[in-house]
């Protein structure tokens, strides 16, 4: 299982943790950031995320989906 990212870090979609057949299901863009809002406290998780380009809010997805970008790459 993966770390949990930090409130309000920049975090990216995580696509190896998803089967191929499945990307084109999900919102997000490859290589983009999106801003990691926390996990949703009555659907463990899951979390909200809003994009960093767009302000877009995304909510419900799985928290293991998303990894927090390294200071360095940011």
């Amino acid at each position: 299982m993966r770390n949990v990212p930090r409130y309000l870090s920049l975090v990216t979609f995580a696509f190896d943790t998803i089967p191929p057949k499945y990307h084109s299901k999900y919102p997000f863009v490859a290589d983009r950031s999106y801003v990691f809002f926390g996990e949703i406290p009555n659907m463990p998780g899951h979390c909200v995320v809003a994009d960093h380009k767009t302000g877009q809010l995304h909510s419900g997805y799985h928290t293991e989906s998303f990894v927090e970008i390294a200071s360095d790459d940011t």
